[in-house]
């Protein structure tokens, strides 16, 4: 009796550390990163959330960008990355994730492909964002037609690494996150055609418009010129792939 009690008390208190665990994770997943509106950039057109989605589309566009934000970065932080790439006739289109983690999310560019399948259809992301959209490209090479890192980088894969997948990675030389090394050392999980652009004096937080962020270095550039640097490699970068067909495969 006294063993069948105990064991009771044990099953109690693990389900109460399981519940307190799963709280504080939840907590944790809550506090996320906003748009700060920096005065350095400026945004002419708030847009709000429409089913899970912040988009900025562009007329007669038949290149869409899907832009898997970074981890507890909400969408709205890319608004200014977005509006200026739509200018360049890119629609963008940048989700609203479970849990504010890209990575339990994969599918999520899913909803926006086969919606709109006559779209040339590119995925990438923002440190998470970027592994999660590399992540999305190695289950569904078929549906992509490239693949955009910022900041990020892909964790080892099946199919990606030895496809020909157009690829672009943009990193910055102060990214305390997504460091220089780090993104040299996980360049063997994308196709080796990959096209590598480092910003000098570019940090990780500058990818988006949402401030400082733990463990990062300070930029050596202002958000407003790591973001143009960003914007213009992403217009060249889709045009020469235009030029090559595109080929994935």
């Amino acid at each position: 009796m006294m063993k069948k009690l105990f064991n009771k008390k044990i099953l109690i208190i693990a389900c109460i550390l399981i519940m307190v665990s799963f709280l504080s994770f939840y907590k944790w997943t809550q506090v996320t990163y906003e748009a700060i509106n920096s005065s350095q950039i400026e945004l002419e057109e708030t847009k709000q959330l429409e089913e899970g989605w912040l988009i900025y589309s562009a007329e007669q566009a038949d290149k869409g960008l899907i832009l898997y934000p970074g981890a507890k970065v909400e969408a709205n932080a890319y608004a200014y990355l977005a509006q200026e790439l739509s200018k360049q006739n890119i629609t963008v289109a940048i989700p609203s994730v479970t849990l504010n983690l890209p990575i339990i999310d994969l599918s999520k560019a899913l909803e926006m492909i086969d919606g709109n399948d006559a779209m040339e259809w590119y995925v990438g992301g923002h440190s998470m964002g970027g592994a999660a959209a590399a992540m999305f490209a190695d289950q569904q090479l078929d549906k992509v037609n490239g693949l955009v890192l910022l900041g990020s980088y892909a964790a080892d894969n099946d199919y990606l690494k030895e496809s020909s997948l157009p690829a672009l990675s943009i990193s910055g030389s102060e990214d305390g996150l997504s460091t220089p090394d780090k993104i040299k050392e996980n360049s063997r999980n994308i196709p080796q055609t990959t096209e590598f652009v480092e910003i000098k004096g570019g940090n990780h937080a500058f990818f988006g418009d949402y401030g400082s962020q733990k463990g990062d270095n300070e930029a050596q550039i202002t958000v407003s010129e790591q973001q143009e640097i960003i914007i213009d490699t992403i217009v060249q970068w889709l045009e020469s792939v235009e030029f090559s067909g595109g080929e994935n495969g």
